[in-house]
């Protein structure tokens, strides 16, 4: 939001501040809550700790208990809980402290998050955010640095976001908290600590959009949340050497934003995907089939997955050798015939 802007519908931009990511979530939670008594939050520690990675510092002192309040350690219930919430009017946040640990949670989330309102012919719409910390290159184990995004966006339903930097952070959140639908927020642990001046509130692209980041002409290299760093500087490095690659930030995983991403690979006419989860059944491979379908004539080069390898996420002494580098990804570029 321009300060025009917030002049214009009453609200006051502070000034700016130099935040990291997870300071922008904390304050984009914490204006929620302020603006919208139904905005609840719980989860693991998410209470007097302010979380493991302190997301949500400060919220319990300023809240108080009756909307801020630590759960068991129990997922399933957690969701559940949510569930029940917001089928009486609340607007519960939830956060599941690492990727991996929102499995337990995943029959609430598929059987029931994602089809209630369908079930009930739009009568009971189920306003939730579940917040979860993914993907690696923090040094974490197996169970801390899972990629789980295509389970959720294979689940019809869902609404499944990531933000790249604080910016989106704050905005996608805030736009998350305020939707009538179910929306999993993909937060990626290596960004917490990634910064930016903001003068909050700040309203970026809608939620379900994507945005090109950088413009260029001959490759369209498309990533989201911990990847659009590795390509932004694949592209640097890919300029030193001749070659202009045009890089989008997905941010909407589902919905997919077929008309940012479309006109770009249309132009360029070659397009590759980044991101550290797996590539066999990855999310990088329906990102794939859909440009295809609806691009084929406009590719001079099969469509491109450069992603983490198919195998367990591996201990922190070789995930440097696991995520997708600007050299992987720029070798992968090199095996297209270029004419």
């Amino acid at each position: 939001m321009s300060p025009q802007q917030a002049l214009d519908t009453g609200t006051v931009v502070r000034a700016p501040e130099n935040l990291t990511m997870a300071a922008a979530l904390n304050a984009a939670i914490r204006d929620a809550m302020v603006d919208d008594p139904t905005v609840v939050l719980f989860g693991e520690d998410v209470g007097p700790l302010g979380g493991v990675f302190r997301v949500t510092d400060g919220l319990y002192a300023e809240f108080g208990e009756t909307r801020v309040s630590d759960s068991p350690l129990a997922e399933a219930g957690i969701v559940g809980t949510a569930i029940g919430m917001a089928m009486y009017g609340l607007r519960p946040v939830v956060e599941m402290q690492f990727d991996a640990f929102s499995y337990p949670a995943f029959q609430q989330i598929v059987s029931h998050v994602a089809k209630m309102r369908n079930r009930t012919r739009g009568k009971i719409p189920l306003p939730i955010v579940i917040r979860i910390p993914y993907a690696g290159d923090i040094g974490g184990v197996e169970h801390h640095s899972d990629s789980s995004e295509a389970y959720w966006t294979a689940t019809p339903g869902l609404t499944v976001v990531s933000p790249s930097n604080p910016a989106d952070a704050y905005s996608m959140l805030r736009e998350a908290i305020a939707s009538d639908d179910p929306v999993i927020f993909m937060e990626p642990k290596s960004r917490y600590w990634s910064k930016a001046s903001l003068a909050l509130p700040v309203q970026t692209e809608k939620l379900n959009r994507a945005v090109v980041l950088r413009a260029g002409t001959d490759v369209t290299l498309i990533a989201y949340g911990p990847t659009v760093k590795t390509a932004l500087a694949t592209a640097d490095q890919a300029e030193a050497e001749g070659l202009s690659i045009e890089v989008i930030d997905l941010r909407s995983l589902s919905p997919f934003d077929d008309e940012t991403v479309g006109v770009s690979v249309r132009k360029t006419g070659r397009a590759a995907i980044v991101h550290e989860a797996a590539q066999f059944g990855g999310y990088g491979a329906e990102v794939a089939a859909r440009l295809t379908e609806r691009n084929f004539f406009y590719l001079a080069a099969p469509i491109l997955r450069i992603t983490g390898f198919d195998i367990p996420y591996p201990s922190p002494k070789l995930e440097e050798y696991f995520l997708p580098t600007p050299d992987r990804i720029l070798a992968a570029l090199s095996t297209w015939e270029w004419s």
